[in-house]
This record gives structure tokens, sequence and C-alpha cells, in this order.
């Protein structure tokens, strides 16, 4: 055969001899030895596009797993799941085509997916082997770790966990392969119930109503309905904890059996886990719900069970963000509106609401009529809009809204003021043509960002895009995604891409920020909207004269109000800046005798503009002095003999502690330099 022969990098190690040969043409030629393949051996090659934008030929069939070996063998042992042209896989996955491929690590939320599942699937072989009488709901891996529902013959105390754990590191350092395989939903079904996994009846009946195959991972003793991703065993999983058990109805339905829920972490390092498990020491310490009372911000009582009530301090605070909410809407060119807190059933039909929300909206009845309380504020934004006729010139529209909204959610869900049901949403709806689409993004960008820098939050932002269940054409969802897109890489902001979580109306960029022990929260939000302006029929009048459709942003910055008082209470501890604290100053005499000096001082720093509080108690100093730190207050303000005769203050810091004596003017001064 004449000519340039053809040389393709072998997919496998050459063995035996091969392997001395190979080192030795290495050696010698710097380069590795070239293997030769047939025709049919050519035909069967594939080109695998890496993350790097590497093309690498591998022998088509090959699994995700083996090409991980391939690439590095530290990669094989890290690898958690894979993504194959950009959909999360298992690592047994076959390469059966030229594709794009990315091995997903613990460090990607792919990988902790994959791998917090496989620790869930431990823990309930875990729990077969100690109650082998015990039937599995769900057990999905969530974002703090995951979980596993179960129907136990009694109920697990924090006693159990430590038998739970080590039943589970015994499944793992064994090291048990986890394998699938797809069967059909009636030999599932019969697999199941010989098992008698009734809850695994009623899901495989489900999937068998859509004519659909069941996929079950083995691993050992132990078979569950899983569509994966898993590790490859359970050996790959190193240390685990159980966090928690609670109790859930089965498919959140309360006419369901109440299940319980064992929660649980993993990591790949013991030191991970230690990590973990400090910073939800620290969290519990920071537990709003606890500080919310001892500070005497919020109550949730009975008579409301996901209705906070607010108490005085809690009313200093709240307001306080709404005014400044307000004051930087004003400034950024917003103008505020309220409107109805309950609308027509017709209008939540017409905005698609009716359809896609209704589970979780209160109704009610008024003149035979239905009505819903509003879970949103959108339609009554919409309809102020249509009060007029709108021209070009009046765009963009900047209508802000603090409203109060209902949403039903299931009590165990509810959190303090992190979940409830009732809440102010700190709404705005922008209406503008599709020229000022790019910079309207952007100055609400630059909004979220300023707020977030007074707070001193660090934040990231994800693009949620379209989701199965939502309304408008492809082409719309795909220009408002774009738009989104464009904006936010043009501010130079980094992004991910959280595909299919959408708005059932729109796209949105998500603002997730992280407090001062690493947990992340999603607060901020742009939405981008083309279906509500054209099922309302919004109009303006363009510059030729012609009647047009507008577009719609829908934004929050703080969310809720009562949540992001929750976040802040959690980051700060209690301890608010001086700017937010309910009490800045609390007046403290030595004893009786010095009260009235005390009195003068507290109505002079109130004059001022200083939040005060004077402790008249008949308790000793110290007694008072340690309250008031308990309380969290930014100044104590101690008055005695020594005060009273020379006309001054002593002043302790919450954090710097005694800063010694000073005239008033001084401590107003210090003040003032403070906020």
């Amino acid at each position: 055969m004449g000519g340039t022969v053809e040389l393709y990098a072998p997919s496998h190690e050459v063995m035996g001899w091969g392997v001395l040969f190979s080192a030795l043409y290495k050696t010698q030629n710097n380069r590795p030895f070239p293997t030769v393949f047939s025709r049919k051996e050519r035909e069967n090659m594939i080109k695998v596009t890496l993350k790097d934008g590497t093309v690498k030929e591998f022998e088509a069939g090959i699994s995700a797993a083996d090409a991980a070996k391939d690439i590095s063998m530290g990669l094989y042992r890290a690898a958690c799941a894979a993504k194959i042209n950009g959909e999360a896989a298992d690592l047994r996955t076959p390469l059966n085509g030229d594709c794009e491929l990315e091995i997903c690590t613990f460090d990607s939320p792919e990988g902790k997916h994959a791998y917090w599942h496989t620790t869930a699937h431990i823990l309930a072989q875990a729990v077969q082997h100690l109650f082998p009488d015990a039937k599995f709901g769900i057990g999905p891996a969530i974002d703090s770790g995951f979980y596993y529902d179960m129907d136990l013959p009694r109920s697990l105390t924090p006693e159990d966990f430590s038998a739970i754990e080590a039943e589970m590191k015994k499944i793992i350092k064994a090291d048990i392969p986890l394998t699938r395989r797809v069967i059909p939903a009636a030999e599932a079904y019969e697999f199941m119930k010989e098992r008698g996994q009734d809850y695994k009846l009623e899901l495989i009946e489900e999937h068998a109503g859509k004519g659909e195959d069941i996929s079950l991972y083995e691993q050992g003793d132990f078979t569950d309905l899983c569509a994966g991703p898993h590790l490859l065993s359970t050996g790959r999983v190193k240390a685990v904890k159980i966090t928690n058990v609670t109790g859930a109805y089965w498919r959140a339905d309360a006419n369901n059996k109440m299940l319980q829920r064992l929660y649980g972490i993993s990591f790949p390092k013991a030191s991970e886990l230690d990590a973990h498990l400090a910073m939800l020491e620290e969290a519990k310490k920071r537990d709003h719900r606890r500080l919310g009372k001892e500070l005497e911000l919020f109550t949730i009582m009975d008579e409301g069970p996901g209705f906070p009530f607010f108490l005085p301090k809690g009313m200093v605070l709240k307001n306080l963000l709404i005014d400044y909410w307000r004051r930087i809407h004003k400034e950024a060119g917003y103008q505020e509106i309220s409107t109805p807190m309950i609308l027509s059933r017709t209008l939540w039909e017409q905005s698609g609401h009716w359809g896609h929300y209704e589970k979780n909206m209160y109704t009610t009845v008024i003149d035979n009529q239905d009505f819903a309380i509003k879970p949103m504020n959108c339609p009554g934004g919409i309809l102020v809009y249509k009060t007029k006729m709108r021209s070009y010139r009046d765009l963009p529209l900047r209508m802000g809204e603090l409203g109060v909204v209902h949403r039903h959610e299931l009590s165990g869900a509810l959190h303090g003021l992190m979940r409830v049901r009732c809440f102010t949403q700190d709404d705005a709806h922008i209406f503008m043509t599709p020229d000022q689409i790019k910079d309207e993004i952007k100055g609400v960008v630059r909004l979220i960002d300023k707020v977030y820098q007074t707070f001193g939050f660090q934040y990231h932002i994800e693009l949620s895009t379209m989701p199965e269940d939502h309304m408008g054409d492809d082409a719309q969802w795909e220009l408002a995604t774009e738009a989104l897109r464009d904006a936010i890489t043009e501010l130079g902001y980094n992004y991910e891409v959280n595909e299919g979580d959408g708005a059932f109306y729109g796209p949105k960029l998500d603002f997730h920020l992280t407090d001062c022990i690493g947990r992340t929260w999603q607060c901020g939000t742009i939405q981008l909207d083309f279906q509500l302006p054209e099922r309302f029929e919004l109009e303006y009048t363009g510059a030729d004269g012609e009647r047009h459709r507008p577009i719609m942003i829908h934004r929050v910055v703080f969310g809720s109000i009562e949540r992001f008082i929750g976040i802040l209470t959690e980051h700060f501890a209690g301890a608010f800046p001086l700017w937010l604290s309910p009490v800045q100053s609390k007046v403290i005499p030595i004893s009786e005798k010095h009260l009235e000096y005390a009195k003068q001082i507290a109505a002079e720093l109130e004059k001022a503009g200083m939040r005060i509080e004077t402790d008249e108690r008949n308790e000793k100093v110290g007694y008072k002095i340690r309250e008031a730190q308990l309380e969290k207050v930014p100044y104590m303000v101690i008055v005695g003999d020594k005060e009273a005769e020379s006309k001054t203050v002593s002043i302790r810091d919450r954090s710097e502690g005694d800063l010694g004596s000073m005239s008033l003017d001084a401590f107003l001064k210090k003040y003032h330099e403070s906020l």
C-alpha cells in the first residue's frame, strides 16, 4: 500500500509485550507508539469533545466512566456523574456517537446530586438491614444533602442515628457496585409487590399508565426505583452523617399517611463534613426564629400558622427596610402604586395564574362569584397600566408596589419568616418598548447590586430558562432569554444557567446572595415577560402613530420583606448595623437616684434622632448591661454620680466594650459618623 498510512491513537492500554515496546518507542521517538486500525475499526470510532474543547477519539459504546479513565485516572477516581451534550447522565452511559462530554466531580451541582442521591440509597439499605419490615417512599438529593421518606414500625429517635450510621459505614466499606437495569413496568410491579413495597407500587402504576419502562438501581441486597445518575459503587462515598428526622405526608398530601423523613449529608472528605457540621452549629446559634423571640421582633401563633405577627421592635426594623426601599426606588425613577388584595377569578384566568398556580391560591366567593386573594401583584399592576392609553413617551414606565400577597404553603414547609403564607413582596413592574429592554434590565441589575452592597452581601446570578409548563411559543422565549443573557454579559457579570426553572410566563435572572457563614439565599429576580402584555392586550402609541405591544419586566430586590428580615437576622446574628437596629442606644442609670439625669439624656438623644430605651428597673447595673448586651443594643449609655456631676455619659459599645466617659455632643458625633 503506497502513500501515507492513517494512524489512530488507541482508546485502551496495550497489554503484555506491547506495553514494553510502546514505552521503548516513546523514549526513543519522544511520541507515543502509533496503532494502526483497520477500516472497520476506524468506522467504529467516535469524536468526543471535552469541556476544554479538546477532541478525543474513542471506540463507539465506551462508557462515560471509561472515557474519564482514559483522560485521567485522577478524574476517574473523582468522577460522580457526567454531562453528555449538556444533559446530566450516569457514568455507566455508553457514548454511541459524536458528542460533548463533561465529567462531573463533587464540586459540580450534577456531581453533588449523584453523590447525595447514592448516599440516600445507602441510607435506605442500612435502614432495611435494621428494620426488615420498612417500606420506602422516595429518597432524593436536595440542595443541602438528601433525605429518605420511610414507613417504619416505630418512631426513630436521635439515638437510632448512631446505629444507622454504623450500618451505612459497613455498606460503604464493602464497596458494593451499583448496577442499573431497565425492565417493563409489569415486571417491576411484581418485583416490588413480592417485597411488600406499597409506596413503590403506586409510583410504578403512574409510570405504567404512561407506557414507560422502569429503571432500577441495585446494590447488593437493596433495589430501588430510580432514574439516576449514581456513583459507580458505595465505596466512593466517604464521610456521612444523619442530621435530622421529621414527619412528612406521603406525596405531600395531608390525607395520606405520615412517614418519617430521615435527613443526611455526605462528603468526599471527613474535613469537609466537619466544616459542614460546624456551619450547622453556627446556624443554630443564628436561627432567626429563636432570635426573633429573644429580641422581640416577631412571633408566629397557633391561631395563624404561617402568618407572622410583627412586634413593635420588629415593626421598626420592617419600616426601616421599607423606607430604604422607597428612597432608592424614587431615586431610580419608580412610581409607587397599591392594588387590591382580592380580585376576581376571571382576572386570574386571564393572567394564567388560575391554570398554573391555583393550588397555591386562597379563594373566596363574593356575590356568587369566585375571587382569589392575590398570590402575586402583577395582574393588579397590569390593570393600573390599562387605566389610560400610553404613549411611547411614557415608557419606560416603572411602577413599584409593596404588595401583601398570600400563598398556600404546606404546613411542613413553613419555616419562621423564610417560608410563610403571607408576606410583603417588594414588587415592581416595568413596561417598555423593545429597544429599551437591555437598558432596563441593566438598570435593575445595578439597583439590586447597590442594595446587596449596602448590606455587605456577596451574590451570584443564575439564568433560568423555559420550564416544561409555560405559556407562549419557543421563539418568544428564545428572544427573551437572549435579552437577559446579553444584558448581564455586557455588564461583565458571570452567571450560571439553570435549565427549565423559569417562570411559566418568561425566563428570569435570579440573584443568590451568600451570608456570613456561606449559605446562599435566592432573593432578587428579574423576569422578562412577553406573554402577559399579549394576554391583557396592553398597548402604547408609537412614534409612528400606530398601536404597539409593550414588553414587561417583573422584578423584586428583597424578594419579600419578611424573608429578608429573617436572612438579615441570621446573617448579623441579631446584631444589626446601627442604622437598622430597632434600639440604637439603651440608657442605663446606675441607681434610682440617677433616673432623672438618665431621662434627660434619653430625651436629648431621641431629639437628635436616635432610637432610645431607658432601663428604669431597680436592678444592679451589671445585670442591666449584660441584658443590653444580649439584646444586641449597639450602644449602652451608663450614667451615675460622676456623669451627672460632669454632665457627661459613659459609653459601652456592644463590640468594642467600654469606650470611657465623654460629653453628649462627642457621643452624638460618634453616632452620626457610625451611621
